[in-house]
Protein backbone atom coordinates (compact mmCIF):
# COMPACT_ATOMS: atom_id res chain seq x y z
CA UNK A 1 0.00 0.00 0.00
CA UNK A 2 2.17 2.94 -0.98
CA UNK A 3 0.22 5.90 -1.85
CA UNK A 4 0.92 9.23 -0.58
CA UNK A 5 -1.00 9.82 2.79
CA UNK A 6 -3.86 12.41 2.60
CA UNK A 7 -6.25 14.15 4.53
CA UNK A 8 -9.89 12.94 2.76
CA UNK A 9 -12.64 15.88 3.52
CA UNK A 10 -15.62 14.71 1.61
CA UNK A 11 -17.60 11.82 0.85
CA UNK A 12 -16.80 12.14 -3.30
CA UNK A 13 -13.81 11.85 -2.99
CA UNK A 14 -13.25 9.37 -0.35
CA UNK A 15 -15.90 7.09 -2.67
CA UNK A 16 -13.55 7.84 -5.75
CA UNK A 17 -10.00 7.41 -3.68
CA UNK A 18 -11.99 3.69 -2.72
CA UNK A 19 -12.55 2.75 -6.07
CA UNK A 20 -9.06 4.62 -7.69
CA UNK A 21 -7.10 2.38 -5.72
CA UNK A 22 -5.64 -1.18 -5.79
CA UNK A 23 -4.82 -1.02 -2.33
CA UNK A 24 -6.48 1.69 0.24
CA UNK A 25 -5.72 2.01 4.09
CA UNK A 26 -8.44 4.13 5.42
CA UNK A 27 -7.38 5.52 8.94
CA UNK A 28 -10.41 7.21 10.99
CA UNK A 29 -9.02 9.12 13.94
CA UNK A 30 -9.98 11.63 16.46
CA UNK A 31 -7.25 13.97 17.53
CA UNK A 32 -8.85 13.99 21.64
CA UNK A 33 -8.42 10.14 21.51
CA UNK A 34 -5.54 8.48 23.17
CA UNK A 35 -4.98 5.35 20.93
CA UNK A 36 -5.86 7.67 17.71
CA UNK A 37 -2.46 9.63 19.04
CA UNK A 38 -0.26 6.69 19.55
CA UNK A 39 -1.45 4.91 16.62
CA UNK A 40 -0.86 7.58 14.14
CA UNK A 41 2.93 7.53 13.80
CA UNK A 42 3.28 3.89 13.04
CA UNK A 43 0.05 3.97 10.69
CA UNK A 44 1.93 7.26 8.92
CA UNK A 45 4.49 4.80 8.10
CA UNK A 46 2.19 2.32 6.16
CA UNK A 47 0.63 5.37 3.77
CA UNK A 48 -2.96 5.79 4.12
CA UNK A 49 -5.42 8.27 3.20
CA UNK A 50 -7.33 9.68 6.67
CA UNK A 51 -10.28 10.93 7.88
CA UNK A 52 -10.77 13.36 11.18
CA UNK A 53 -13.92 11.83 12.47
CA UNK A 54 -14.55 14.68 15.07
CA UNK A 55 -14.29 16.97 12.04
CA UNK A 56 -15.99 14.95 9.34
CA UNK A 57 -18.52 13.12 11.47
CA UNK A 58 -20.38 12.59 8.21
CA UNK A 59 -17.69 10.36 6.66
CA UNK A 60 -17.18 8.36 9.02
CA UNK A 61 -21.10 7.36 9.67
CA UNK A 62 -21.20 7.14 5.93
CA UNK A 63 -18.74 4.09 6.52
CA UNK A 64 -19.81 2.73 9.07
CA UNK A 65 -17.56 3.95 11.59
CA UNK A 66 -18.94 4.84 14.87
CA UNK A 67 -15.34 4.73 17.06
CA UNK A 68 -12.06 5.97 17.18
CA UNK A 69 -9.82 4.90 15.42
CA UNK A 70 -11.04 2.79 13.29
CA UNK A 71 -8.71 1.24 10.15
CA UNK A 72 -10.43 0.17 7.46
CA UNK A 73 -8.88 -1.84 4.52
CA UNK A 74 -9.68 -2.13 0.89
CA UNK A 75 -8.35 -3.92 -2.09
CA UNK A 76 -9.70 -3.38 -5.51
CA UNK A 77 -12.99 -1.08 -4.15
CA UNK A 78 -13.98 -3.54 -1.90
CA UNK A 79 -13.71 -3.80 1.82
CA UNK A 80 -11.66 -6.33 2.99
CA UNK A 81 -11.71 -6.00 6.76
CA UNK A 82 -11.74 -3.38 9.29
CA UNK A 83 -10.08 -2.95 12.82
CA UNK A 84 -11.05 -0.79 15.65
CA UNK A 85 -10.42 0.45 19.15
CA UNK A 86 -7.32 -0.97 20.23
CA UNK A 87 -5.34 -2.05 17.41
CA UNK A 88 -1.90 -4.28 17.15
CA UNK A 89 0.17 -2.79 14.87
CA UNK A 90 2.28 -5.97 14.05
CA UNK A 91 -1.55 -7.96 13.40
CA UNK A 92 -2.98 -5.26 11.05
CA UNK A 93 0.59 -5.00 9.07
CA UNK A 94 0.54 -9.32 8.71
CA UNK A 95 -2.92 -9.23 7.83
CA UNK A 96 -2.36 -6.52 5.23
CA UNK A 97 0.75 -8.52 3.61
CA UNK A 98 -1.56 -11.70 3.51
CA UNK A 99 -3.99 -10.19 1.56
CA UNK A 100 -1.72 -8.25 -0.35
CA UNK A 101 0.47 -10.95 -1.54
CA UNK A 102 -2.90 -12.65 -2.22
CA UNK A 103 -3.43 -10.21 -4.77
CA UNK A 104 -0.37 -8.26 -6.20
CA UNK A 105 1.77 -11.57 -5.76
Amino acid sequence: MKNPSSPVTDKTTMEALIQASAALLLYFYNDSCAPCVALRPKVNEMQHAYINAAIYPELSASAGVFASPTIIVYFDGKENFRVSKYVSVQELSDRIQRYYSLRFE
